[in-house]
Formats: structure tokens, C-alpha cells, sequence
């Protein structure tokens, strides 16, 4: 494959897994919705680390990959495995507050975070003027969507809105920390998810601990096949093909379709949960997706 393929063409089949992927990581917010009924929010995103850690252990043995190789990854290892634990937290907490519909669109303005955090940090990643657009148009969302939230009878949902923005926050954290550390950039893929996932799997827990999480639990069948599917379909395979999709085609031309999530994030709740969606969600949700797809459009070479 020469470089002017990965760089200018996304083949069907490319696209098909990449749409797929949306659906996957749409649907694991309903997931955890319905983990929830079954265990503590912030076990449950912890047990998920460990089953996933283990998962990636098991691959990365395996494949010898070489993960106890001096390459200077230690140091900004353990800050994203810290950055990503409290992410986990803090979005597994809102979706116990917030609806799965409101909860995806919230947290997938993480894109609108990491546009902005790589033009004032990252140099070579200023704005554009279609980047500035989405940035607009995706704030503008975000403004309405909490403007939904004030409308509705309980607090308890705005809150949990917040937090899962906070979630989006963080995630951005972690993509500008990976992108702005030069050892990480250079790391297998293995190394640095293992740095999030196994630093998450050993905090997360202790957190559950420290918040004083009733581990006295008996999950039925639907919260196990949930915990399942976030372990073994979301964290382990998704994030796999993810990566591997990447290592053969353009970010750019990959990264186009991430406005799909929130769209079905919002029709999942909706279908499978019964989340009711506003006329005035309905546009925050339309301009939040915009504003995704301008900050991540492919640019054409002129």
C-alpha cells in the first residue's frame, strides 16, 4: 500500500468498520446504564480495567511485546493511567445520574477539548478557520444541551451531565498528554493502553473503596453480559481494530466518523432504554455532531 493510499483513500470496507465502531462505542453507554443496576458505578468501570488489563496482558505475552523495556515511558505512564482513572470514574458516576442519550453527547465533545488543547499546547496543530467553525458550532450544543437539563424536573440528571462532561475533559487530557510526551508517541500501542488501563485497574478499585461502594453485590445475567461486553467487545476489540485501522489509514480520514457515536448514542437510549429526547436536545445533539465532523474533516491538499 503506498503512502498516497493511506493518506487520500478509505476504502468501503474501511468505512463499514469504522461506522461499526461508532455503533459499539454508542452502545457501550447503554452498557453502563445497564451494569449499573447490578453493581457500584465506580466498581464496575474498575472491574472493567481489571478484566480488560487482563485481556491486554494475556495479548501483549502472546505477541512478546517487550513491556519491561527502559523507554522512558514511566513518568508520563502513570500521570494518563491517574487522568484516566478519574475519567472512568467520574463518567461511570454521571451515567448513574444522567441518561445514556444525554451521557454520550456529553462525553463525546472530547474531540471539541482536544482541538482546543492542541492549538494553545501542541505546536503544528493550530486552528483553522473549519475548526474554529466546529468549535462554535459544538459549544453552541453543549449550551443548548445544558439548557435541556435546566428544563427538567431534577437536578439529578444535570448533574450527571457534568460529570460526563468532566469525563470529556479528562479524555481530552489524556490524548493531548499521549500526543504532547514523545516517548509515549513513540510506544506500541500495547504499552501505552496497558499504562491506562493496568494504572486504572489498580486505582479504580481503591477509589470504589474510598467512596464507600457496597461490594455485597449479586448482579443478575443482564448486568454480567454488560460488564462483559465492555470488557471483552469495547475495551479489548474495538480499541484493537481501532488502532490497527490507524496504523493503515489516515487519522484524519478515521477520525471523520466519530460524530456517528453521539448520533447513535442518542438512538440507542432512546430504542433501547427509552430516554426521551426534546426538540431542544434533538438540535444541541445536531450541533454537538457538526461541530465533531468540521473539527475532524479531512483537509484536501490544494
Amino acid at each position: 500500500m503506498t503512502s498516497a493510499t493511506r493518506q487520500d483513500t478509505l476504502p468501503p470496507r474501511a468505512a463499514v468498520m469504522m461506522v461499526l465502531l461508532c455503533a459499539v462505542w454508542a452502545l457501550n453507554q447503554v452498557a453502563i446504564k445497564l451494569g449499573n443496576d447490578g453493581f457500584p458505578p465506580v466498581l464496575q468501570t474498575g472491574l472493567r480495567s481489571i478484566g480488560g488489563g487482563l485481556l491486554l496482558l494475556g495479548w501483549c505475552v502472546w505477541r512478546r511485546v517487550p513491556l519491561l523495556a527502559r523507554d522512558g515511558t514511566l513518568g508520563a505512564g502513570l500521570l494518563v493511567g491517574v487522568i484516566f482513572s478519574v475519567e472512568f470514574m467520574l463518567l461511570y458516576e454521571g451515567m448513574a445520574r444522567t441518561t445514556a442519550a444525554r451521557g454520550v453527547v456529553f462525553l463525546y465533545t472530547t474531540p471539541v477539548f482536544v482541538a482546543l488543547g492542541a492549538h494553545l499546547w501542541l505546536p503544528g496543530d493550530r486552528m483553522t478557520r473549519a475548526k474554529a467553525f466546529g468549535l462554535a458550532a459544538a459549544f453552541a450544543g453543549l449550551l443548548l444541551a445544558f439548557l435541556d437539563s435546566l428544563r427538567l424536573p431534577s437536578r439529578t440528571e444535570l448533574t450527571g451531565d457534568l460529570l460526563c462532561l468532566a469525563a470529556a475533559i479528562l479524555w481530552a487530557a489524556t490524548t493531548l498528554c499521549i500526543k504532547g510526551s514523545t516517548a509515549l508517541a513513540r510506544a506500541r500501542t500495547e504499552k501505552t493502553m496497558l499504562w491506562q488501563i493496568g494504572v486504572s485497574a489498580l486505582l479504580i478499585p481503591l477509589g470504589s473503596l474510598a467512596l464507600g461502594e457496597d461490594w455485597r453485590i449479586a448482579p443478575g445475567p443482564i448486568a454480567l453480559g454488560s460488564l462483559a461486553f465492555q470488557i471483552v467487545i469495547v475495551t479489548f476489540l474495538s480499541y484493537f481494530a481501532w488502532f490497527g485501522l490507524v496504523r493503515r489509514y489516515a487519522a484524519s480520514r478515521l477520525s471523520g466518523f466519530t460524530f456517528l457515536t453521539p448520533v447513535f448514542g442518542v438512538g440507542f437510549g432512546a430504542w433501547l432504554l427509552g430516554d426521551p429526547v426534546t426538540p431542544v436536545f434533538g438540535a444541541a445533539l445536531a450541533l454537538v455532531a457538526a461541530g465533531i465532523w468540521l473539527l475532524n474533516r479531512p483537509v484536501r491538499a490544494t
